[in-house]
């Protein structure tokens, strides 16, 4: 259950950033300003949104109507009908994409992990039926089997924060984020990937800009030297998945319910803010011996 505190503190937050954000884009807007202002504020319904990913209820609607509109009318008295919500949060999504970029994201300590995971928009059999999608999710495979829909591609730090995030058609090559310039700016030191990031020219590449890329090997390939320390936390890689996990069960970051794209970018983003809320994170810990060096457990 959320408490009172944590209504008001993800509030507070949201709130004030918004306020710094609509001052600081007021002269950049195009076109003419509606004379009739929106009954909820945008912190309202990003504060809304962000609350329903905590909350671990599985349907929004659900949330909206029979809790937010019943047990916190004090916190947010002007609520309007559940069909206006959902237009007016896919209004938000560019104040919501800044605010994960800006106050959401975590930052490099050097060691970092890289995954993909797959965000079904419908399940097999009604492939053929999804119109929403169509033109769009693509047809891609994973270590569960076929899926379609898109990838989330995460970067994490060793303490579970999220470092950036890129969402891509569910076809795509898990390497081919790592190609991109502005996807790995911030990061250095080691990036740590499973099999399926093995590129001896991507690890060129990235080594070019500072950033070292460790993966395990395949089994018809050679063995080939590495640090016992790059060993240990190749097998703690298990935090990312972790991570994965939590988005998908606590944060419903998937689900096939979604009556648009531009409702279904909002869930992935308002999903991703709302994880950086949570008070304990999966992370690794960190042991010092007598021989001053350190080892992950």
């Amino acid at each position: 259950m959320i408490t009172y505190d944590k209504v008001t503190d993800i509030y507070c937050i949201v709130d004030e950033f918004c306020k710094n954000f609509e001052k600081t884009t007021k002269s950049f807007i195009l076109g003419r300003p509606s004379r009739r202002s929106p009954r909820m504020t945008n912190s309202e319904i990003i504060s809304i949104l962000l609350l329903f990913h905590i909350s671990g209820f599985k349907c929004l609607k659900h949330y909206y109507v029979f809790y937010v509109q019943v047990h916190m009318r004090d916190d947010f008295p002007k609520t309007v009908s559940y069909n206006r919500f959902v237009e007016l949060s896919q209004s938000v999504v560019m104040p919501l994409t800044i605010f994960l970029k800006t106050c959401c994201s975590g930052s490099c300590t050097g060691i970092s992990f890289i995954d993909s995971t797959p965000i079904r928009v419908c399940k097999n059999k009604r492939i053929k039926a999804n119109k929403v999608f169509k033109g769009t999710a693509t047809s891609g495979k994973s270590t569960m089997g076929w899926f379609y829909g898109f990838k989330l591609h995460l970067v994490i730090n060793d303490r579970g924060e999220i470092l950036n995030f890129l969402i891509s058609q569910g076809n795509m090559d898990d390497r081919e984020p790592l190609k991109k310039e502005g996807f790995l700016k911030k990061i250095f030191g080691k990036l740590f990937g499973d099999k399926g990031y093995i590129s001896q020219q991507l690890v060129e590449i990235l080594f070019t800009d500072g950033l070292h890329l460790v993966t395990g090997i395949r089994n018809n390939m050679k063995n080939t030297l590495m640090s016992m320390k790059d060993k240990i936390m190749l097998r703690k890689r298990s935090v990312i998945e972790t991570v994965n996990d939590e988005l998908k069960n606590i944060c419903q970051i998937e689900h096939s319910r979604h009556r648009s794209f531009i409702s279904f970018i909002v869930n992935i983003l308002a999903a991703l803010a709302a994880y950086s809320f949570f008070p304990k994170k999966p992370s690794i810990k960190y042991q010092t011996v007598k021989t001053n060096q350190l080892y992950a457990f």
